[in-house]
């Protein structure tokens, strides 16, 4: 009953995330299209693996960040320099997920794009 509970918990925080984060429901948005033109091009299995891997990275960053704001928030609503900190370098870690993921989409669809641009 415990990892039940465990599961639902972690459901809510999920949930909570896609509803109150903008930058999830983007990044919920980004993967549907990854997955569809990864089916559609049918990429390799190691490239399924880079893509999940990455989404779930990318993802994970977003609800860190989300979880850094909130504590950040309930510490304190004050500016305070330590806080701003917090706040920006949990900012940097998507930033940093984001573009890392726009570069392994560029390596495993770019040539996929361009072979149907230029080979017909």
């Amino acid at each position: 009953m415990k990892l039940i509970r465990s599961l639902q918990l972690a459901q809510s925080g999920i949930r909570y995330a896609f509803a109150t984060q903008p930058n999830m429901r983007f990044h919920g948005l980004v993967t549907l299209l990854v997955i569809v033109a990864a089916a559609g091009f049918k990429v390799s299995l190691l490239e399924w693996m880079v893509l999940l891997f990455t989404i779930l990275l990318m993802l994970t960053a977003e609800m860190i960040n989300t979880s850094l704001e909130a504590m950040t928030d309930l510490i304190t609503r004050e500016h305070r320099e330590s806080a701003k900190v917090a706040k920006d370098v949990s900012a940097g870690m998507v930033l940093l997920n984001a573009v890392g993921s726009v570069i392994v989409g560029l390596v495993i669809f770019g040539p996929k794009i361009a072979s149907l641009i230029f080979e017909n």
